[in-house]
């Protein structure tokens, strides 16, 4: 059972404002409590806004050299508690014990030595002309992260701050809240100043909105929803203050008639599934010719029949529960409009899977023959489903995927100049080609209703800077 009943505020652990205020963070594979927190409200945000901001003027005049020392004593802090890291993720959230350890810790240690890397080269000062372009960290910054990729978005928001010069003030969700306690400890042991990373527990009406209202905060960086970005803009909108957002997704997978049939819809469902289905740029539509609907619905099915759902901590499981009993819910209903609709039931279906009647645990599913209008493939269901859309020619397939309210990734399949062509063509903030992997040094981030600005490699560093014009830097 994990406690973490204090905040982090000014290099200290320090009591909430209202000590009574406790959360249990419950376990989605036992549904049992994992451990405890405290919920803080707006004093609590106060104390550490106030702390941020008188930290800033030091924080951001170290030099470059100071900086990547801090960075460095961060990163050996987390290869250190690395096990522990992952070992919080997998209670707190129900990823798997493997993908906790090959994917979720290690991806907020990327985010860090990538910070690290951009910081030993980059040029905060260029002369144009006469003048100079001078970058200069934004301020005080809040966070506001959440629970499907938890440690991974929490870092690739923390370290470019860091690295820029900024403060900030992160409130992880409550949901998965473990991860982000253990990275404090981290910091704290890294000995950096006080005041400069603080963190404070709380949901969003308590501690969210009056860290988005706050005026000594500078910028507020979001990823979430977008119904929850939303009300994020407005609450900011009053103050002037930037506002960076990577926010839903509804991507398409689309697999050209010249694909490796088989190795691509085998590998959609993968990525689809993988991490229960709750990551926002999974490939949840899949566009496959509609001559060829047949068989990529049969290759489809045998690949989810593939998927092993059980235990996160049992041998030769594939995906784990999903994160909480509203997140289940919200799935089974998505299911149900689906085959109200008139979609094609592959596999899956409502219910939880066989001998997994505790835990929140959803069967993988497939959906076929499903058209763009239907809910199921307009809405963002955050869980193992899967829809197949036909296409006539490569102009409906990019017409169809482009016709989504969100914007955030794509995925092309086929010879590689038609897919490129095709990739060229898709509103989305990423595409990826034939199955290409993340890429840490590229910019993540959505178009339309996906968010705006960007994270991750130098445009996420980026966004942690303003741009100050000296005229007259070179006497005339």
């Amino acid at each position: 059972m994990y406690e973490y009943t204090n905040f982090y505020i000014n290099g200290q652990w320090v009591q909430p404002a209202t000590e009574e205020n406790t959360l249990q963070v419950i376990n989605p594979a036992t549904e049992q409590p994992a451990g405890v927190i405290s919920l803080g409200g707006r004093e609590d945000v106060d104390k550490a806004v106030a702390a941020a901001r008188a930290a800033f003027p030091s924080w951001s005049a170290l030099s470059r050299d100071e900086r990547i020392g801090y960075l460095e004593a961060i990163i050996r802090g987390y290869q250190n508690r690395m096990e522990d890291i992952a070992q919080a993720i997998t209670l707190e959230m129900g990823a798997p014990s493997w993908l906790a350890k090959a994917a979720h810790g290690p991806a907020g240690l990327g985010h860090f030595m990538q910070a690290l890397e951009i910081l030993k080269q980059y040029e905060f000062e260029a002369v144009r002309g006469s003048s100079c372009l001078r970058k200069e960290p934004i301020g005080v910054c809040g966070m506001i992260t959440p629970w499907n990729w938890p440690i991974n978005q929490i870092a690739c928001k923390v370290a470019p701050a860091l690295a820029t010069g900024c403060t900030l003030v992160l409130k992880p969700s409550e949901v998965a809240p473990f991860d982000a306690m253990i990275l404090a400890e981290i910091v704290h042991d890294a000995g950096l100043p006080p005041g400069v990373f603080n963190l404070v527990n709380g949901d969003g009406p308590g501690v969210g909105t009056a860290l988005t209202q706050h005026p000594d905060v500078d910028m507020v960086s979001f990823t979430g929803s977008t119904r929850a970005g939303i009300a994020i803009a407005k609450n900011a909108a009053d103050t002037v203050k930037r506002v960076a957002q990577e926010l839903g997704g509804k991507s398409a997978n689309i697999i050209l008639d010249d694909a490796d049939f088989e190795s691509a819809v085998a590998a959609g469902v993968k990525s689809c599934f993988i991490n229960s289905g709750q990551s926002c740029n999974a490939p949840t539509r899949m566009l496959v010719p509609v001559s060829r609907l047949a068989q990529a619905t049969a290759i489809a099915k045998a690949a989810a029949q593939r998927i092993v759902v059980g235990a996160p901590d049992a041998d030769g499981t594939t995906i784990g529960p999903v994160v909480s009993a509203a997140q289940f819910n919200k799935i089974q209903g998505l299911i149900q409009s689906g085959i109200a609709a008139g979609a094609e039931l592959v596999s899956g279906g409502p219910g939880k899977p066989e001998g997994l009647e505790t835990g929140y645990y959803v069967k993988p599913t497939v959906f076929s023959n499903v058209n763009n209008q239907m809910t199921i493939a307009r809405e963002e269901i955050f869980g193992p489903v899967l829809c197949i859309l036909p296409y006539e020619d490569d102009a409906d397939a990019v017409a169809i995927a482009n016709d989504t309210p969100y914007g955030l990734s794509g995925y092309v399949s086929g010879s590689h100049e038609r897919a490129l062509n095709v990739a060229r063509q898709i509103r989305s903030g990423d595409v990826h080609i034939n199955g290409a992997e993340v890429d840490f040094s590229c910019p993540f981030g959505g178009y339309k209703q996906s968010g705006n600005g960007r994270e991750w490699g130098r445009e996420g560093f980026e966004e942690y800077l303003e741009v100050k014009s000296i005229l007259g830097y070179r006497p005339a």
